[in-house]
């Protein structure tokens, strides 16, 4: 739903409301009255109408505030996140409907000299504005979610979900079926290129595929169609979309273009990746000589550790689709654990190499990261990433004191030192 339209729909609920209640109060209900003089009753309208346009002015400073801050204190990247919120238009709604409904009662108070107040038009008006009042009140407290942890908290729980949308448990039977059926009898040659599809158009972005609108039209042609771009990526004049194998017929460029969501930016929508993004954005800007705050970027390695651990217990191995008969249709590029854990922590540890808060925070999160691993090549993976860290730590600028406070484990960054110890050799009394 466009933002704008909820707005517009109380302005046009109100107008309607302004055009038939009084008119039916005037018909029906002209005997009930407030017992309120006629001035008192214009004066309290005026007032209203002239007071929700001042309640709107500081919404929209709201707005601007919210804008601003998140964009340099944060990542430009998350002004969408704070602007597109529904709360805001709907507080943005509620005021300009106050304003318009009070203008229009104000002309049936005392309507051809009747000496009549409406009364259900008059305590209609009151109840929007105790409703503007309090509306107002909840936006006021949202600027709490500009709180560094608050913000943290939101962009892991939009990761956190795609994730659960988009990879399954690596433990689920479906999924070891499938893994089982695919090492069993492999995948068929792809057969030759008899289709490719371009992008003609302005910059856009991938925000996601409409995998099974693909899959039918792949198997609608026996065919197999390959994503040469992946989701977060931006099409520019002539970038190649896709490749289509075999096939009986030529597939539709409209049908295949529909099967892509092009937005203006990137979005959440079938992208982890964009979760690490922001955080990892954040991070870094923390980092900067400018603001110089590593406690920040401690505060989302919390959440880029609990997004990986997630990422370790579920099946990366998504981007090879198949129809109800088993056979491949669709092929698209999907992030390996590598990727994630470059995007997690390679921007991190170059920025952070001067911070021991830093350091020791990653060794960290990478060390457990590893533990709750069950892919062996998962945890090489981890432990050539903390090799690779503990040679920065040795060629740092630090001096030795420090460079064995860097390379000891604490959560915290700094405030407890935890030294790693292998759980198995304290079992086994070596």
């Amino acid at each position: 739903m466009r933002l704008w339209l909820i707005p517009t729909s109380y302005v046009v609920t109100s107008v309607l409301a302004a055009f038939a209640l009084p008119r039916i109060e005037h018909a029906y209900f002209g005997s009930y009255s407030l017992g309120l003089s006629i001035s008192s009753v214009q004066a309290y309208l005026s007032a209203a109408a002239s007071g929700m346009m001042a309640l709107t002015a500081i919404v929209f400073s709201i707005a601007f505030i919210m804008v601003q801050f998140s964009a340099i204190a944060y990542s430009p990247r998350l002004v969408l996140l704070f602007v597109r919120n529904r709360a805001l238009f709907h507080t943005l709604g509620t005021f300009v409907a106050t304003f318009v409904y009070s203008l229009m009662a104000l002309a049936w108070i005392d309507r051809d000299a009747s000496g009549s107040v409406p009364m259900f038009s008059t305590l209609l008006a009151a109840m929007m504005v105790i409703v503007s009042v309090i509306l107002f009140s909840l936006l006021v407290q949202r600027l709490n979610d500009l709180q560094i942890s608050n913000v943290l908290h939101v962009i892991g729980d939009k990761g956190r979900q795609v994730i659960r949308e988009m990879y399954p448990h690596r433990n689920d039977k479906k999924v070891e079926m499938r893994r089982a059926r695919r090492d069993i009898a492999g995948d068929p040659p792809l057969g030759p290129v008899t289709q490719t599809l371009t992008y003609s158009g302005k910059p856009r972005t991938i925000a996601s595929y409409d995998i099974d609108a693909l899959v039918r039209e792949a198997q609608g042609a026996d065919a197999v169609i390959v994503m040469a771009s992946a989701v977060g990526d931006t099409l520019v004049e002539n970038a190649l979309i896709l490749r289509v194998h075999g096939g009986k017929a030529t597939l539709p460029e409209d049908s295949l273009m529909r099967g892509l969501h092009l937005k203006t930016e990137r979005t959440f929508d079938q992208d982890p990746k964009f979760a690490l993004r922001l955080l990892v954005d954040i991070a870094i800007k923390a980092l900067s000589p400018a603001i110089n705050d590593p406690t920040t970027a401690v505060q989302t390695i919390d959440q880029i550790e609990d997004l990986l651990h997630r990422l370790g217990q579920r099946e990366l191995d998504i981007g090879h689709v198949r129809d109800t008969m088993g056979t491949l249709r669709l092929s698209f590029p999907a992030p390996t654990w590598g990727d994630y854990l470059a995007l997690s922590f390679d921007e991190i540890r170059q920025f952070g190499a001067t911070s021991v808060q830093v350091m020791r925070r990653l060794r960290s999160a990478l060390i457990a990261v590893a533990e709750s691993l069950k892919s062996a090549a998962q945890v090489d993976a981890v432990h050539q990433y903390l090799k690779h860290l503990d040679f920065v730590i040795d060629r740092s600028s630090f001096d030795p004191e420090d460079r064995i406070a860097a390379r000891q484990e604490d959560r915290q960054g700094l405030g407890l030192s935890r030294f790693h110890t292998d759980t198995k050799a304290l079992v086994s009394g070596r």
